[in-house]
């Protein structure tokens, strides 16, 4: 059936429906994966977006179980060029249209996604409106009025309520052989291996996690126990934890003041390590600012350089925020930035045992080449000690 993506400045995108029949509104973004349209859809950081995506055919290797980053997909609608008609993988045990129908979530196919990036990259992420119900009139005003990301607080709604210890034996999707995040990536033979033996115990703040942190963090000898982003510092620090780690999640930073708050209270007290939404919470509770960014970065190949090392890695990326470096005070130092803006990518405590990247060192979907970072966290535990 025809259906329409309306956006809140007027400019409207044709397609055709697939998955569920909905209107959904929600914030506009693309991603630049070639493959890993499960994760990205399974990633929790998605929450209250509409996902394109700029690779023209997705769906050809359908859909698994043991490729999720979580237990329900995170984003709201899902946006194509062209729709696969043949599942051809022997892993697969539903197609993305069956999938996307499970969960009620709305599918436009037929997009000239090019069009649609181009425009978000000329005018930055905007809100929409995806409906096969309404008028091109109504469904731009549905647009306007609907919420968009800056001072939104998703994070809750997507973390674990309860702690919960994590182990990859204790549930399928965490086997190890998905080490690497299974699916499009992979795993390789020399992965495939028994588990290490644990030599840490972390805190794991929940803000909107995916399994392959999870996976990643175990490889490198961690055992995790998982606590909701509202915990508070007394909570976390009653199991006495070897360090404490900071998680990816959806929505606005500023707007997570509790975690402001526990942040500044567990600072010097125990080494810690935030990736994404973890890393700009921790610039907050530093005492820096954080920016909207006007189309953001996500996808699997954005280059970041290692200030330290002149180093550059092409590395996965999901967010639509970024720290200041302007407002940072002077015992915090940059160490990584954008090579395509030069936001900030990475920080560094002169003095406490505290760093963070902005990208996803556990990939699922992208490439490896920051999956040192898990042992990097090792190392600052065992400075520390």
């Amino acid at each position: 059936m025809h259906a329409i993506l309306a956006l809140e400045d007027g400019r409207i995108f044709h397609g055709e429906t697939f998955g569920a029949f909905e209107t959904v509104t929600g914030e506009v973004c693309f991603n630049t994966s070639m493959t890993g349209y499960q994760e990205i859809l399974t990633d929790p950081s998605y929450f209250g977006q509409m996902v394109a995506m700029t690779y023209p055919l997705i769906g050809n290797y359908g859909i698994t179980e043991d490729d999720n980053e979580s237990c329900r997909p995170g984003a709201k609608a899902f946006i194509i060029e062209e729709l696969s008609p043949v599942v051809s993988n022997w892993r697969a045990e539903i197609s993305l249209d069956d999938y996307l129908k499970h969960w009620n979530i709305p599918g436009l196919r037929g997009v000239d996604t090019r069009a649609l990036t181009r425009h978000l990259r000329e005018l930055g992420a905007m809100r929409g409106c995806l409906t096969a119900k309404l008028s091109p009139p109504d469904a731009v005003a549905k647009a306007r009025s609907s919420e968009g990301v800056v001072g939104m607080d998703f994070a809750k709604a997507v973390s674990t309520l309860q702690p919960y210890e994590w182990d990859p034996e204790d549930t399928r999707s965490g086997e190890w052989r998905l080490v690497v995040g299974g699916g499009a990536n992979g795993a390789s033979a020399a992965e495939i291996s028994p588990l290490p033996p644990v030599k840490y115990r972390i805190a794991t703040m929940d803000f909107g996690i995916k399994l392959n942190i999870l996976r990643r963090l175990r490889q490198a000898g961690f055992r995790t126990r998982v606590y909701p982003a509202t915990a508070t510092a007394e909570e976390i620090l009653s199991m006495n934890p070897d360090g404490i780690f900071l998680s990816n999640g959806p929505g606005d930073p500023s707007a997570l003041d509790y975690a402001h708050k526990t942040l500044r209270v567990l600072l010097g007290k125990k080494p810690i390590f935030g990736i994404c939404l973890g890393h700009q919470l921790l610039g907050l509770a530093l005492g820096g600012r954080t920016f909207k960014l006007k189309f953001g970065h996500r996808g699997g190949n954005q280059p970041v350089k290692d200030l330290a090392t002149g180093k550059v890695s092409i590395t996965s990326q999901n967010h639509g925020f970024a720290v200041d470096p302007d407002s940072l005070p002077g015992d915090v130092s940059v160490s990584h930035v954008n090579l395509n803006d030069g936001t900030v990518e990475g920080l560094r405590h002169r003095s406490l045992p505290v760093m963070s990247v902005q990208y996803h060192p556990e990939a699922a979907p992208g490439p490896h080449d920051a999956k040192y970072f898990f042992k990097e966290f090792a190392n600052l535990i065992d400075q520390s000690r």
